[in-house]
């Protein structure tokens, strides 16, 4: 199967945009974060034309919001309520085969890198100190996790490691608490699989940087993690980069992992 994630920043904004891409990538099933629509008007019918029928989503009125979009059917799961918070950022379906999907929007956390300043900064670091929780309290099983995870954690993951230290997305203390969540079950990172660590790798840029790319100013913030028993079926990974240069843009652009199930 092909699997993708896409932060789409709106789904009923770019619905051309989803079906250039799924058709593009000939993707088998799609994590979608910030859909910003309730699930009630989420466009269901159009997508389902698209070829993609089996569908859940947890939808959420203005911002966040995710959905799992597949050709093949699903099983929808109990998304978390993460921080007490049923804000739509976290769906869960289950494969013909028992592989678990989760499409995961991390909070971006605001400006400033101080919890005490910052009310956001600080609902970041407790979203994924929750995700190492969960982790702990489970067993890793056959799961998958997609998504905007807001943390670019390698040094070749962003465009300049030691100007972005004190920048939200690459700070020291994001960085430490998903390495947390990353050994909680020894997760393996399935995009660095294929594209080396010391190699440089984004899947976000600002629309500040309207000559885009411009300086390639990036950063690497969507990721494709797998539990250990499922990393033998890895057979190759991309990102779209050129998809950032399209019409109506998202700031973010698809990730892609080939994997036998």
């Amino acid at each position: 199967m092909r699997l993708v994630t896409w932060n789409v920043n709106s789904v009923r904004l770019r619905l051309e945009l989803l079906q250039r891409i799924l058709s593009t990538l000939d993707a088998d099933l799609i994590c979608l974060q910030e859909i910003k629509v309730e699930t009630e008007a989420f466009p269901a019918e159009a997508i389902a034309a698209m070829g993609y029928p089996h569908q859940v989503v947890q939808g959420f009125k203005a911002y966040n919001g995710t959905a799992i979009l597949s050709r093949v059917p699903l099983k929808p799961g109990r998304p978390v309520m993460w921080c007490g918070r049923d804000d739509g950022r976290h769906a869960v379906a289950r494969l013909p085969g028992g592989e678990e999907v989760h499409s995961l929007y991390v909070p971006a956390g605001g400006d400033i890198p101080d919890r005490e300043q910052n009310e956001k900064f600080g609902h970041k670091l407790d979203f994924v100190a929750e995700l190492a929780e969960w982790c702990a309290a489970r067993k890793p099983g056959r799961r998958i996790w997609l998504g905007d995870f807001n943390i670019a954690p390698l040094e070749t993951d962003v465009w300049s490691h030691k100007q972005l230290l004190k920048v939200v997305s690459h700070t020291p203390v994001e960085v430490d608490g998903l390495t947390r969540v990353q050994e909680s079950w020894g997760w393996v990172d399935a995009v660095r699989r294929f594209i080396p660590p010391e190699e440089n790798l984004y899947t976000w840029w600002s629309y500040r940087n309207r000559t885009w790319p411009g300086s390639d100013r990036g950063r690497r913030l969507d990721h494709i993690w797998v539990t250990p028993r499922l990393a033998p079926g890895l057979k190759g990974a991309q990102v779209l980069r050129e998809a950032r240069g399209w019409p109506n843009p998202s700031d973010h652009v698809p990730v892609a992992v080939d994997i036998d199930l």
